[in-house]
């Protein structure tokens, strides 16, 4: 033990994190090949709809002068962002077999 380094804040706290996780009852458990490049498929397709998203909203506002029709525009992308998000992550859960 003499030999070994000192652990870095970080290494402490995820050895922290799987103790409490041992505790709780949580399996650590490691993602396939397979699930690992169709959860980066998962992420770049919600990329890509984020990407086109703004687009779409940043012209929408250069037509849009009246301060409420704006606002309206920016709560539809704060919702539209909201949902892609949302999707992304059922998506990656479902891939990793934690929801059906």
């Amino acid at each position: 033990m003499a030999d070994e380094a000192p652990k870095s804040s970080y290494e402490l706290a995820m050895e922290r994190l799987r103790q409490k996780d041992k505790e709780l009852g949580i399996d650590e458990t490691q993602s396939t090949p397979e699930q690992r490049e169709k959860i980066a498929e998962a992420r770049r397709v919600a990329e890509a709809k984020l990407a086109e998203r703004e687009i779409l909203h940043h012209s929408a506002l250069k037509g849009v002068m009246d301060p409420e029709s704006r606002d309206k525009l920016d709560e539809q992308y704060r919702r539209d962002r909201d949902r892609i998000a949302s999707e992304r992550d059922a998506k990656i859960e479902e891939i990793r077999g934690r929801r059906p």
